[in-house]
């Protein structure tokens, strides 16, 4: 019999909690819900979720702040944030946060399971197969960590940064098609992921920037190339 995956649901409109915790229940996940940020925050600490999906404005406690919080304290259970918000700011904020993931309002069920089952997956060492360092120019990266490392200077990487960084670092000087990480990572190339995807090149390439020879080029309307040396 299939485990059921444990899901924390923070989601303040009761009505909209109770209709998603139904589908999923109905969809063989195992759900627990909160209603604020300040009882998720306990349930957190308190047991152990597979993912987290947490609305972002939320009363005591909003998305946000629960997730840096959750961070703070070690918590590297995978986070989807599932809200109104939209702006490219509002992702930002978010993956700054500690996000994994974004799905904003209104969405599609099935797409919101297809991105839990995407984050419980990696949870449970889905990438296990993969080499355990990678040398990227001066740093070093560990996949199983999300970490890079450089003159002793340690950089904890979101899970979904990890997660795209391996996929360059398995393939160093070729071109990684945009849509190809996308469908891998987040389930599907919509244009809204596409943007969260630039985010996480964006970010990769500011803690990349104390080797100058470690380079993410952009070709243009394809995707990325993980670059080394001069």
């Amino acid at each position: 019999m299939e485990q059921k995956i444990k899901i924390l649901l923070v989601e303040d409109e009761k009505m909209l909690a109770e209709i998603l915790s139904d589908t999923l229940t109905d969809r063989k996940f195992d759900i627990t819900l909160a209603y604020d940020g300040e009882q998720a925050l306990k349930l957190a600490r308190n047991n152990n979720y597979e993912v987290i999906v947490t609305d972002v404005m939320m009363p005591k406690i909003d998305g946000f702040t629960l997730v840096k919080r959750l961070r703070g304290e070690g918590c590297m259970t995978p986070i989807l944030f599932l809200t109104a918000l939209s702006t490219t700011e509002d992702v930002v904020r978010g993956f700054e946060a500690g996000g994994n993931d974004f799905l904003k309002k209104p969405f599609a069920i099935d797409e919101l399971i297809v991105r839990i089952k995407a984050l419980a997956g990696r949870a449970k060492g889905g990438e296990s197969e993969d080499v355990s360092i990678y040398d990227i120019g001066n740093f070093k990266f560990s996949p199983k960590e999300s970490q890079l490392t450089i003159n002793g200077l340690h950089i904890s990487l979101a899970a979904r940064e990890s997660a795209v960084l391996l996929r360059l670092c398995r393939n160093i000087e070729q071109t990684v098609e945009s849509s190809t990480i996308l469908r891998e990572l987040w389930g599907d190339d919509t244009f809204f992921n596409l943007r969260s995807l630039n985010v996480y090149i964006s970010r990769l390439r500011h803690h990349l920037a104390a080797d100058p020879n470690v380079e993410i080029i952009n070709i243009r309307g394809i995707g990325y190339k993980l670059k080394i040396g001069g």
